[in-house]
């Protein structure tokens, strides 16, 4: 008896169809990943700074708004500046789908500078998505003798040796640059400004509270609610206008305003590993999206004191990339770059 090619397919095609379905079963499942356990958020600085804040904001209303439904924990891993985090994060975490990263620009500087000591950049993590943009501050103890910008950056043009700034960051990072690049603009040689580097804009802070310096240099989110206990008194304000609707920082001078044109932003965003697979990047990309679009969140970054901005993985890469190459060339012209 002959078998005809016909009756040969017509038999095989339950088992086609089967295996298509079993196929686009699993395609719908992973379509549809959410996470199984506890989801961790890194913040790769101490307790008390933006990048904690940050973490801390995400969590509370992820849980609140029921965005996400299995617990969230914060872990710190503060050391280097970011360095210590974002590495183990990159080198650890690739593949952990289950863990997202706080990161700012000084994970950027310290790829790029000449003494940096991160081999990790925006290409070996995953970018999700652009939260927030804070401004840099210089500020001072509530009783210190300086009152003004001008009186400060006289002080240390004068004798550098005699203001010891302090940061949450190495030289180099955005912190130090915050510093020096106003430095430069009042005629100083950004390389006898004295500055001690710590994990964080908190321990900074701790330190200028507690003596160890004379001029923190930090960003609003971290100084706003010192700033309102009467303990902190800040100089200036990195942004190119006042921030009018900050009831708080609205009475802080800009740094251009007092002679000083000097404008830079610390962004903060948030990261994946790079090897993590896409539907739990797509669905982390939804969630995060839907988190920024939150009252809640936005009331969070007004009373913190920072900008809201948003964008999506795409945009968020597009930036860095463009952030890194124009601190790229600032650390050219300063000598520092690799």
């Amino acid at each position: 008896m002959t078998i005809s090619k016909k009756a040969v397919l017509l038999s095989l095609l339950p088992a086609v169809l089967f295996a298509a379905s079993l196929a686009s079963d699993a395609a719908a499942q992973s379509d549809s990943w959410t996470p199984r356990r506890q989801v961790t958020i890194l913040a790769p600085a101490g307790a008390g700074g933006g990048l904690d804040m940050v973490a801390r904001t995400m969590a509370k209303i992820f849980d609140g708004k029921k965005i996400v439904t299995q617990p969230i924990t914060v872990e710190n891993k503060p050391g280097g500046g970011q360095v210590t985090g974002t590495v183990a994060f990159a080198n650890q975490d690739a593949k952990n789908d289950h863990k997202l990263m706080i990161a700012s620009t000084p994970f950027i500087l310290n790829h790029i500078k000449k003494d940096g000591n991160s081999p990790i950049g925006p290409d070996q993590v995953y970018p999700l998505a652009l939260l927030q943009v804070d401004y840099g501050i210089i500020a001072v103890r509530a009783d210190s003798k300086y009152k003004t910008l001008k009186e400060l950056l006289d002080a240390v043009k004068a004798n550098p040796s005699s203001v010891q700034f302090v940061g949450g960051g190495g030289p180099g990072t955005w912190d130090h640059l915050n510093s020096i690049l106003l430095a430069r603009k009042a005629g100083v040689d950004a390389k006898v400004v004295k500055y001690n580097t710590y994990d964080g804009g908190g321990e900074a802070l701790t330190a200028l509270l507690g003596g160890h310096g004379d001029v923190l240099t930090s960003d609003v989110s971290s100084i706003k609610q010192y700033v309102q206990a009467g303990k902190v008194r800040v100089l200036g304000v990195s942004s190119d206008q006042r921030l009018a609707d900050d009831e708080v920082a609205k009475n802080f001078p800009t740094y251009k305003e007092q002679g000083f044109d000097v404008v830079t932003a610390n962004w903060r965003g948030a990261f994946l590993g790079k090897d993590v697979p896409a539907p739990a990047k797509k669905y982390w990309a939804d969630k995060v999206a839907a988190l920024t679009a939150t009252q809640e969140w936005k009331d969070e970054l007004k009373k913190q004191g920072v900008i809201f901005a948003f964008k999506d993985p795409k945009g968020f890469y597009d930036y860095i990339k463009a952030d890194q190459a124009m601190y790229t060339q600032i650390y050219k012209d300063l000598g520092m770059a690799k």
